[in-house]
């Protein structure tokens, strides 16, 4: 369904795809308002851990959470997961920034590698923030490369998500993995491209310090592009039968028609790497449970608009916060005194630090540190 919020407005120097994209990569932020974050582990396989930066209200079982996802090759560092961590946590939200595997310098966690399309890690952190933790209301959304898995987990939990789940969000999302590489491929993008490929090889090689030989590192050479690297690496380990059926395989779009949950989709006609036409097909438009705006202009992950007091301007931010919060709001309070119920027979002194079954730890036990 294609709908309207409130309409983007770009900052008047930000009107090109390029320059939007550029500016909020690389235009420095400060978030003073949101506090320190916890560290919290988890352990996702017999192999695997992943860590989130968590921001915990008082009472946390008592107020919404929003679980936010990455783009490539970011973390929870990355300006618009914090950024969105401090307009949802203004709101009373509790706040989960998530890393994917190897990302935020966390190599030394996994045995394996990443990909796009890897829903199992945040489902399962969703799944021990309900059971662990009694949270009853959460939200998930994702940038990018989280964009496409955020809407790829709605769409494999079709009509029977978790009741605590009740909405996904998706910012500049690569629904459809192939076209999305594609138009990377484009001259115009040589400097998209160039950075993304630099911080696989970099990723790779700090793989190796602590899985030395797991990965034949001569390959790096050769490679040029992104689907360079997913045809060496990425396809090959997950077992996909080369970078095209890995792109096809991950992608959101083949699963999006299944989504049951409130999905807000936010979209550019100027974003450089990311096509709009995907999100037009009749798939997407023909789901009433998703919400597509597609705007004329904000690049990839930006939609920077004018600044005015207490507003940053970030508007995609807000956007997804408003939206949260219509499907939360309620659901906290009624599951409010079910979850006191738990935390009275539970309690837990320190709701982020207390050991609980070997998965809430204060720091990684799974594999050794460098």
């Amino acid at each position: 369904m294609i709908a309207a919020m409130d309409g983007f407005v770009p900052r008047p120097s930000l009107r090109s795809g390029h320059k939007m994209t550029l500016f909020s990569w690389g235009n420095p932020r400060y978030f003073p308002r949101l506090p320190v974050p916890t560290r919290r582990y988890f352990d996702v396989a017999h192999d695997a851990r992943v860590v989130a930066d968590c921001h915990w209200q008082p009472r946390p079982w008592t107020r919404p959470t929003l679980v936010a996802l990455h783009g490539l090759n970011g973390s929870s560092e990355a300006h618009y997961m914090r950024g969105l961590a401090a307009k949802a946590f203004a709101r009373g939200m509790n706040v989960v920034r998530l890393n994917q595997r190897n990302c935020g310098d966390t190599e030394r966690l996994s045995a394996g590698l990443f990909h796009s399309g890897l829903t199992a890690d945040a489902a399962h952190v969703i799944d021990e923030l309900i059971a662990v933790d009694g949270l009853s209301a959460l939200a998930v959304a994702g940038y990018s490369l989280g964009g496409n898995l955020a809407l790829k987990l709605a769409g494999e939990y079709g009509d029977r998500a978790p009741r605590a789940v009740r909405a996904v969000a998706a910012v500049s999302p690569i629904i459809e993995i192939g076209e999305c590489v594609t138009a990377l491929e484009r001259p115009a993008n040589l400097l998209y491209q160039w950075n993304f490929v630099r911080d696989l090889k970099r990723r790779m090689r700090r793989k190796d310090r602590f899985r030395p030989g797991l990965f034949d590192l001569k390959k790096l050479r050769d490679i040029r592009t992104v689907r360079e690297f997913d045809e060496a690496y990425t396809a090959p380990y997950f077992g996909f039968k080369d970078a095209e059926d890995y792109y096809h395989r991950a992608s959101a779009m083949r699963i999006v028609d299944r989504i049951r949950l409130p999905a807000l989709v936010i979209a550019a006609e100027d974003d450089p790497f990311v096509p709009s036409r995907p999100f037009r097909d009749p798939k997407v438009t023909g789901n009433p449970h998703v919400l597509l705006l597609i705007c004329e202009h904000g690049g990839h992950c930006g939609f920077v608009g004018p600044a005015a007091g207490d507003d940053d301007g970030y508007w995609a931010e807000r956007q997804i916060v408003e939206f949260v919060e219509r499907y939360t709001n309620s659901a906290t309070a009624e599951g409010a005194e079910n979850a006191a119920e738990l935390m009275a027979s539970e309690p837990l002194a320190s709701f982020a630090e207390t050991p609980a079954g070997g998965a809430r730890t204060q720091g990684p036990s799974l594999l050794p540190r460098a």
